[in-house]
């Protein structure tokens, strides 16, 4: 064999770009970290391979290249090459490349099929279902832990036996339907037989019976013939009788008609009478509605009308109280004018007086002379000029902050008392607010009181309304079901009118069964009614002939279907005495019934049975089931238990049922009805009061809504604006207290400095009276201050005159338009406005308020005007009903007295129905029975079926499975009289017929002789009804059935010949899958023993496989045991782990064996295993490795890898995502210990090679 050389892989997986794995040796180990990327070696060798997709870990061809399962693929494409050599030395490679979705094979470049791929593979003995050259991680545990059904699969897999598997099933299923259809055939060729058989009797019997059918036929004739002819003469004789009754009819519809003109005029009155009742109160409703919206606005208006005179009376003690601050306004700006006035006098009389002053002037050269001594004086001073200027800045600076200092004390006070005023009218604010809530809050309360009891009011309106509404529905549903019961009651009434007709035209009915007995309690209705169920208006007769004349009579009337109880014919179970010992409450439901007339006890027996009736469900439960005897019984409540096990209950229809016993609570219903009806009128005047309390609410929260804002407002100029002016007020004091030592200091730091001036200014003084000595002798001047203080002290003097003019003059303006500015004007404007405003509203809704009271008040009169005109048009009804009953009362004595003629005349008509359904009736059983009847007009051919048109029902007589139904639809009416029209033109000739027999008149004696005919016929048929009806095809169905047999034998002959061959099919290809399986099973058994002994290295050691089905062991499992070496047998899950690794080893070393691949690649096969063993399976594999098969195991255990002829080292690189790097050493430069192949385990061992 040859042998796997190495792989060139590009972008696959772990491996990025192109790699080359390899070149392989006989006995390779690939190492490496976990995660390095030896199983994706691994999963690279299976898709070369060309192994399944979802055996790669991957869910797509994609994600095979590098990089795709982060989204980061490498290239769009990769491949892997395995490339194989030969023992020549000649290379194969086998490629697949991924290319989108799917993957390219090639050989040695040559693209191919998969199939031609996997072929090429399989002549190199790599199996590719099978996977006989790959054993996963894992897959040694998994072979270990195998059910034996899952060995037999491996086993089918590497047999291949698995490919016939489809075409065996086919061909077993194939010859075992052809079995079944010989066995069909076979079964049908009996059958048959049989029937051939029977062919031949009937004919016989056929010739016998048609000689005795003839005799029969020439009574029937006769009989047929005599019934016609007396049918015939009483039609003849009631028509008659309808002639003098039809009269007597026309003349009482006469006066009926007149009476109902009368009844049709005074309904029309009382139709009109009702609808202007409606109308009246349709009226009265409206005024009550419209007089319920107008109160709530009315109460609202007039609420708005109190607010508003409140707020208006507010606003007049605002404006008085605005109206005595602009009084103190204005005396304080006119005291403010004046005041300005005054300084502005003073300005200009200051002004005047400065102009007129003298003032001492000097000649020009003394001006001159004046300002060079100055300009000396001023050199020879300057360093006490510059003192004295610096101590004069902060002397100017001192006063000019004193006197801001004392403007801002002036300011403050003003603030202050401008903030006294401002928290007085906060405090006349606040006192407002504080009345108009607790006003608003006792409103706000009284509303509340109001609408709690109003609410409580409509609350229990509901509440009852709706208790009410509950239990009158329940009234009116009783009622509805007292309508039904009284509906059927009327359907009932025509069941009895017709019933009443059978009773006088057929002696021997009885009647209704429900007419017929009562319970003898009414605890006991429903369980009767439940036993009885249908039977309960079953008609009793006395013969079935009778029932069967009713039928027919029923369905001429169109009647409804009737159910009819022969006591001729009935069967009936004789009463078990013993149940009437049973104990308890059980009682026969027989027992518990009062009956007349006492012959119709037969009935009541055939319709109950031994019926048991109970108190409890639970009794009759345990008498239907409990004993060693079943028995049918009732409960009370009508639940039902029968003697096959079948439970019904008690449902409210057979309830309803029930009632037809005892129908007086339908007055009492009526009373709880109206009484209902009353109190829910009286609830609604309630319930109408809805939008009283809605308007109450909506005043409760406008009321509140204002009240929050109120309290708010409040709490506001209480808690934040007050609160502000105290502390804005503390903040002044405060700042006033701290101005005082400011103020002092000041005066104190000003008279210091004015003496340190002084100082200076006598220094200054003694220099310049030194410079200007002559100056001001030459001038008569003491010295030259005194012309200086003359001219620029006055100077100086004016200039702070006029300041201290300017600064009161400012301060007054300021205190003015600080005055002008505060508007007390405006807010009286203000106030005078909004009252002005106030007081129009208040007079609008005055004049609303009283608009809508003469409103209400007219609602109200037009309210009451319209109840008492509802209530005389109500007396008016009555007594117009009054005459309606009177007019009813006449027409319903015409009417008894017409439907009294009717009664008799429908009674004729039926009689002439019947007769003539009679004389139809014999002519169709003629017809039917083809008896030729002699005519002397007409033929047979006019006799017609009337249900021709029409479905009929079939009859069933009741006891005797013949009782008949009949459907009201089944004829049309207009159908039948044609019919009988048709058939009265057909005249008999009754020639044939005795003399005698035409005779009798008496209807008894008809009847006698009708009997006498009966008996005789009845004799010939039962002698012909002894005779099994004969088949009068006999000699037909004898040549039908000799031809089916010779059909059903060759059909029988050419399924054997199937089934012969179908078996011979599915034996053959049975013998082949068992040659399959069987050459790899011995295979694998012949040499697991081996191989286990070798691993085991035991001679003891023992292995062996059994299949579970010798004949066919691929159906069943194949069990595998192991014995280890010097151990007892144990079974398979009771090995250790290491035995158990090393059993499914050697299982897969021997299915290896049967058709070996040339390379074995095994993945972590050592991971359960201890050195010993390690040391054994790597012996073993050397060996295998040393005579043909290349051996690549991946292994993380020095004591393995160390073994191999080569290492292929894995390892990651840290990338995007890992990337795989390969190492390759070759172990045989390597010296190796002398322990050998057959020496110490741990013999071999690795020398350093790094």
């Amino acid at each position: 064999m040859g042998l796997l050389h190495r792989l060139e892989l590009e972008n696959f997986k772990s491996y990025k770009g192109y790699q080359v794995i390899g070149p392989f040796s006989k006995f390779s180990a690939i190492i490496g970290p976990n995660g390095a990327g030896k199983s994706n070696l691994m999963d690279a060798i299976s898709f070369v391979l060309g192994d399944k997709t979802s055996n790669l870990r991957v869910r797509s061809l994609k994600d095979l290249i590098h990089g795709a399962v982060v989204g980061k693929a490498a290239a769009n494409r990769a491949y892997v090459t395995a490339v194989y050599q030969e023992n020549d030395g000649e290379e194969i490679q086998f490629t697949r490349t991924i290319i989108g979705n799917g993957s390219e094979y090639r050989i040695n470049g040559r693209v191919l099929t998969p199939a031609e791929y996997q072929a090429k593979l399989e002549t190199l003995g790599i199996l590719i279902k099978a996977k006989n050259f790959l054993v996963f991680q894992g897959a040694v545990e998994s072979i270990a832990m195998k059910t034996p059904k899952e060995r037999t699969d491996l086993f089918e897999q590497i047999s291949r036996s698995d490919e016939l598997k489809e075409e065996y099933e086919r061909l077993r299923e194939e010859m075992v339907k052809a079995q079944e259809d010989t066995s069909f055939s076979y079964h049908k060729r009996k059958g048959i037989a049989a029937e051939r058989r029977e062919a031949k009797a009937e004919k016989e019997e056929a010739d016998k019976f048609t000689t005795l059918n003839r005799n029969l036929n020439d009574i029937q004739l006769e009989f047929q013939l005599f019934k016609l002819y007396h049918t015939d003469r009483k039609i003849s004789d009631i028509k008659d009788e309808m002639t003098s009754i039809n009269k007597h009819l026309a003349s009482e519809n006469r006066k009926k008609g007149k009476v109902e003109l009368e009844l049709k005029s005074k309904k029309a009155e009382i139709a009109r009478i009702q609808r202007e009742q409606q109308i009246l109160e349709k009226n009265v409703k409206t005024k009550e509605v419209e007089l319920n919206l107008k109160r709530p606005k009315y109460i609202k208006t007039k609420e708005k009308v109190v607010h508003l005179q409140k707020k208006v009376d507010l606003t007049k003690k605002s404006i008085t109280k605005a109206e005595m601050a602009l009084e103190n306004h204005t005396i304080v700006v006119a005291d403010l004018e004046k005041e300005l006035a005054e300084v502005q006098g003073m300005i200009e009389t200051y002004e005047e007086e400065n102009q007129e002053s003298q003032e001492i002037e000097l000649e020009d050269d003394k001006v001159q002379e004046y300002n060079n001594l100055k300009e000396k004086a001023s050199q020879q001073t300057t360093s006490l000029r510059q003192n004295l200027n610096r101590i004069q800045r902060q002397q100017q600076a001192d006063e000019e902050e004193l006197e801001q200092t004392n403007q801002k004390k002036v300011d403050l006070e003003q603030r202050q008392v401008q903030l006294k005023e401002q928290k007085q009218q906060l405090q006349e604010r606040i006192t407002k607010l504080e009345q108009y809530i607790s006003q608003s809050s006792q409103t706000v309360n009284k509303l509340k009181q109001e609408k709690d009891k109003l609410a409580a009011e409509i609350r229990i309106a509901n509440q009852r309304y709706s208790e009410n509404q509950s239990q009158l529905e329940g009234v009116q549903s009783e009622l509805r079901d007292a309508k039904v019961d009284k509906h059927e009651s009327a359907r009932n009434q025509r069941k009895a009118e017709t019933l009443e007709s059978m009773k006088r035209l057929f002696p021997g009915v009885h009647g209704r069964l429900i007419d017929l007995c009562e319970p003898v309690h009414r605890r006991y209705q429903v369980a009767i009614t439940k036993v009885l169920g249908k039977n309960m208006d079953a008609i009793v007769v006395d013969s079935e002939q009778c029932g069967r004349d009713c039928i027919q009579y029923m369905k001429e009337q169109r009647s409804e279907p009737s159910t009819f109880i022969p006591l001729d014919t009935i069967q009936v179970k004789p009463t078990n005495e013993k149940l009437r010992s049973l104990g308890g409450s059980a009682k026969l439901v027989i027992d518990v019934i009062r009956y007349d007339p006492p012959q119709i006890k037969k009935a009541l027996q055939y319709a109950c049975g031994n019926s048991l009736v109970c108190d409890t469900m639970e009794e009759a439960r345990k008498l239907c089931f409990s004993g060693s005897e079943r028995h049918k019984a009732v409960a009370l409540d009508g639940t039902l238990f029968s003697k096959s096990g079948i439970i019904s209950g008690g449902a409210s229809d057979i309830k309803r049922k029930a009632k037809r016993w005892d129908e007086k609570a339908v007055d009492g219903l009526k009373r709880s009805r109206d009484r209902y009806l009353e109190e829910l009128k009286e609830l609604n005047v309630i319930r109408r009061k809805e939008p009283e309390l809605n308007n109450l609410t909506s005043q409760i929260n406008g009321l509140e809504t204002r009240l929050k804002y109120s309290k708010r407002d409040r709490d506001s100029s209480i808690d934040q604006t007050m609160s502000e002016y105290n502390k804005e007020a503390l903040t002044i004091k405060h700042e006033l207290a701290d101005l005082a030592p400011v103020v002092e200091k000041l005066d104190t730091q000003i008279e210091e400095r004015a003496g340190q001036i002084d100082d200076f200014q006598d220094k200054l003084n003694v220099v310049e009276d030194k410079i200007f000595k002559d100056f001001c002798k030459s001038n008569g001047l003491d010295n030259i201050r005194q012309y200086e203080e003359k001219q620029l002290s006055k100077q100086q003097e004016k200039a702070k005159k006029r300041l201290e003019f300017a600064n009161h003059q400012s301060k007054l303006q300021s205190q003015l338009d600080f005055e002008k500015r505060r508007n007390t004007k405006g807010q009286v404007k203000k106030y005078e406005d909004q009252l002005v405003a106030d007081e129009d509203d208040l007079a609008k809704l005055k004049e609303e308020e009283k608009q809508q009271l003469k409103s209400i008040e007219k609602t109200q009169k037009d309210y009451e005007e319209a109840t008492k005109e509802k209530e005389d048009f109500k007396s008016n009804s009555e007594q117009t009903e009054i005459e309606l009953k009177e007019i009813r009362k006449i027409l319903s004595d015409h009417m008894r007295e017409i439907s009294k003629i009717q009664k008799l005349s429908n009674s004729q008509d039926v009689n002439v129905e019947q007769k003539k359904a009679e004389r139809h009736g014999l002519l169709k059983s003629c017809k039917l029975q083809d008896i030729k009847l002699p005519l002397k007009q007409g033929s047979m051919d006019d006799i017609q079926n009337p249900g021709a048109g029409g479905a009929t029902q079939t009859s069933e007589m009741e006891g005797t499975q013949q009782s008949t139904s009949t459907d009201p639809d089944s004829q049309s009416t207009q159908n039948i009289a044609k019919i009988y029209e048709k058939e009265s033109k057909i005249v008999l000739d009754y020639s044939s017929l005795d003399a005698e027999m035409k005779e009798y008149t008496d209807q008894k004696e008809i009847e006698h002789q009708c009997e006498a005919y009966e008996r005789k016929l009845e004799s010939m048929m039962n002698t012909l009804q002894r005779i099994t009806a004969p088949n009068m095809k006999a000699l037909e169905k004898l040549d039908t059935v000799k031809e089916k047999f010779q059909e059903t034998n060759n059909e029988f002959e050419s399924s054997r010949r199937r089934a012969k061959k179908a078996k011979m099919d599915f034996e053959a290809i049975q013998r082949k899958r068992i040659e399959r399986f069987m050459d790899a099973f011995d295979h694998v058994t012949a040499k697991i023993d081996e191989i286990y002994k070798h691993l085991a290295s035991s001679p003891s050691a023992q292995a062996f496989l059994g299949p579970e089905n010798p004949e066919e062991p691929y159906l069943d499992g194949i069990s595998y045991n192991c014995v280890a070496p010097g151990k007892r047998f144990r079974p398979m899950d009771n090995l250790s782990g290491g035995e158990k690794t090393v059993a499914a080893l050697a299982l897969l070393f021997a299915i290896h064996s049967y058709q070996p691949s040339p390379f074995f690649v095994l993945d972590e096969i050592d991971a359960a295993l201890d050195n010993t063993n390690i040391n054994r399976v790597a012996r073993y594999i050397r060996r295998q490795a040393d005579a043909d098969t290349q051996c690549i195991i991946i292994s993380l255990k020095e004591e393995f890898y160390t073994k191999a002829d080569s290492l292929i080292g894995i390892y990651p690189e840290e990338e995007q995502c890992i990337v795989s790097k390969t190492l390759s050493l070759d172990l045989t430069k390597y010296a190796v210990g002398d322990g050998g192949e057959e020496g110490d385990e741990d013999g071999m061992e690795m020398v350093p090679a790094y």
